[in-house]
């Protein structure tokens, strides 16, 4: 089974207006809240494409409470450790430009890490766990790297979606699969891409580095996977981007949810690239629908990693 893994998970709080007045009275034309965080988001597009998983991570408070019901009403499986402080609210204002204002979360104990880890070691060689996003300042750097050591120990597979050294540090574990953008992809190696090939070396390193399967998002220019044997350079699909939240995720899941059910690298990658690219055209996360839609738009390229078509 597919857990996902949310170490500061929020209320995220879309606010949209016209414009903001510094210092005086601004009315919302709109709002809307739901659950936020890396891994959650991964649960639900999951969900979306009708396959199960488990959500992970710390809840408290209200916000803790509106978190849990939320997914539960989704029909998503949870299983949370409490923590005494509230969930974080983050506000997101959309008044031309979008503004983003998100709180710290709460304080984790040790006592609660240790909950954590208990679960995770109920992992067995028949679960995979996607850990997402950034670690919390009241949680040790070495988190991730202590978590994946224990799915090792246990034979789980495991996904990391974690920029940095955060990433570098989990390589050797062996993750199933990355996915840094080029931005992140950049800062590791200190370098720039002009194009989707530019991406495949710097990829292939990751790959040596013990990443399975390594995905490389560069916006309007593409997407690269890099396996041990190949790798493969996808077009993405023309259309309005509406918003990138969540889009990042969604490649994670449409990977993730094509893979298990076909068994076939190529695939998962074409219905990642549509996922990721549904979900930037959308306001909120895609749907199965709306990403089997662009899936046509998303042409595959195998490239020899010696260079050669």
């Amino acid at each position: 089974m597919i857990h996902t893994l949310t170490l500061n998970p929020s209320v995220d709080y879309i606010v949209e207006l016209d414009e903001i007045i510094i210092g005086g009275l601004n009315r919302m034309q709109s709002d809307t809240k739901f659950p936020g965080g890396k891994g959650i988001n991964v649960s639900r597009v999951l969900n979306r494409m009708e396959v199960k998983s488990k959500a992970l991570g710390f809840v408290g408070g209200f916000t803790g409470n509106y978190i849990a019901d939320y997914l539960k009403n989704e029909n998503i499986e949870t299983d949370f450790v409490p923590v005494t402080e509230d969930t974080r609210i983050n506000v997101k204002v959309k008044a031309g430009k979008e503004t983003e204002i998100n709180a710290k979360g709460p304080a984790i104990s040790e006592e609660n890490l240790e909950d954590l880890k208990k679960k995770v070691s109920n992992l067995s060689n028949k679960d995979l766990l996607v850990l997402a996003g950034s670690i919390p300042a009241t949680l040790p750097e070495t988190t991730y790297e202590d978590l994946v050591k224990v799915c090792s120990e246990n034979g789980a597979a495991f996904v990391v979606d974690a920029e940095g050294e955060l990433l570098k540090k989990v390589l050797p574990y062996k993750p199933f699969l990355i996915k840094p953008n080029h931005h992140e992809l950049g800062e590791i190696f200190n370098a720039e891409f002009a194009s989707a090939e530019e991406v495949i070396p710097y990829g292939k390193k990751l790959a040596d580095m013990g990443a399975q399967n390594v995905i490389v998002s560069l916006a309007g220019k593409g997407a690269v996977l890099i396996t041990d044997e190949s790798a493969y350079i996808a077009s993405v699909p023309k259309g309005q981007v509406r918003s990138s939240v969540g889009a990042g995720d969604s490649m994670v899941a449409g990977f993730l949810a094509a893979y298990e059910k076909y068994r076939d690298i190529e695939k998962a990658f074409q219905y990642s690239v549509a996922s990721g690219s549904a979900t930037a055209f959308s306001i909120g996360l895609c749907t199965k629908e709306k990403a089997e839609e662009l899936l046509s738009q998303v042409s595959i390229t195998k490239v020899n990693l010696k260079g050669e078509n």
